[in-house]
C-alpha cells in the first residue's frame, strides 16, 4: 500500500507537470473521445518500471502498453491517466489509477488526483482513506437525496445511459458525470455521490474504485475479477440505503455484457 500510494503521488506529479504544458502535447485520436496522448504513455511507463523494479515478478495490466504476465500471483492495474478527453481540454477532473489483484481480488486500490491533492486509498478488510482520513459511502436512504453517476464511453454503444438517466429524473435524482469513471467511483466510495452506473467498464477504470467502495461500506454488484480483466465490467454501486433501487433500475436498462 505504501508502494502503490507513493508511486501513484510521483504518476501525478509526472501527469500534473504535462497538464501545465497542455499546447505542447501531441494528441491521437482513436475515435469519439478515446484519445491519447505522450502524457498518458510516459506516466504509464514510469508505473511500469517502478512496479517492474521493486516487484519483478509481478503481473501488470494497463491501459496504454497491454498486459504482461507474471509469476507471484499478484497483478497491477493500472490507468495512468483517467479522463484523457477532460485532461486534453484543460479541465481538471482526471486520476492515476492503481489497483492490485491477487487471488481474485482486488487487494489494494489508490486513485490520486494531482490537481485537488487527493489521494483515495483503500487495502482489503482495512478501510478507506482519503488524505489519510477514514471515508464513508453516503448515509442516504433515497435517489432524491443526493447525485448519482452514470457513465459511457465512445468507444461503445451507449449502452442504457440515456434510459438509466431518465428513471433516475423520474425518480427524482439528479445525475452526475465528469468524464473520469474513476473518480466518480472514488466519490461514491467518499461519500459524495450516492450511486454510479456503467453498462461496461475497462478494469484499470473500475477496480481500485469499486474496492474502495466496498471499504467504505457501499455495495458493489459481483463480477469475476479475472475474468473481467479480458471482458471488462458491468458497474452497478451505491451506498446501501439506495442499493436494491438503483441495481434494479441498471439492471433494467443495461444489456448483457456479452452483447457489446
Amino acid at each position: 500500500m505504501e508502494f502503490a500510494v507513493g508511486l501513484a503521488r510521483r504518476a501525478g506529479a509526472l501527469g500534473l507537470d504535462y497538464f501545465r504544458k497542455l499546447e505542447t502535447l501531441t494528441i491521437i485520436n482513436k475515435g469519439h473521445q478515446d484519445l491519447v496522448t505522450e502524457a498518458d504513455r510516459n506516466v504509464e511507463t514510469l508505473v511500469r518500471d517502478e512496479i517492474a523494479a521493486v516487484f519483478p515478478g509481478d503481473g501488470i495490466v494497463g491501459e496504454e502498453h497491454g498486459r504482461v504476465e507474471g509469476s507471484s500471483g499478484y497483478t497491477w492495474v493500472i490507468d495512468p491517466i483517467d479522463g484523457t478527453a477532460n485532461f486534453v481540454a484543460g479541465i481538471p477532473q482526471w486520476c492515476v489509477i492503481i489497483a492490485c489483484v491477487h487471488n481474485g481480488e482486488t487487494v489494494i486500490g489508490v486513485i490520486h488526483d494531482p490537481v485537488s491533492g487527493e489521494m483515495f486509498a483503500a487495502e482489503r478488510g482495512k478501510g478507506l482513506t482519503v488524505n489519510g482520513r477514514p471515508a464513508r459511502v453516503s448515509a442516504s436512504t433515497s435517489l432524491k437525496t443526493g447525485s448519482a453517476g452514470v457513465g459511457f464511453s465512445g468507444r461503445n454503444k451507449v449502452c442504457g445511459a440515456v434510459q438509466l438517466i431518465d428513471a433516475l429524473v423520474d425518480r427524482g435524482g439528479v445525475f452526475f458525470r465528469n468524464a473520469s469513471g474513476g473518480l466518480m467511483l472514488a466519490y461514491v466510495a467518499a461519500g459524495r455521490l450516492i450511486a454510479y452506473g456503467e453498462s461496461k467498464m475497462n478494469v484499470w477504470d473500475c477496480l481500485a474504485g469499486l474496492l474502495m467502495i466496498e471499504e467504505g461500506g457501499g455495495k458493489v454488484t459481483g463480477f469475476d475479477v479475472d475474468a473481467s480483466i479480458a471482458t471488462g465490467v458491468r458497474v452497478i454501486t451505491a451506498c446501501p440505503g439506495v442499493y436494491d433501487e438503483w441495481s434494479g433500475m441498471c439492471e433494467a436498462v443495461f444489456p448483457p455484457l456479452a452483447a457489446h
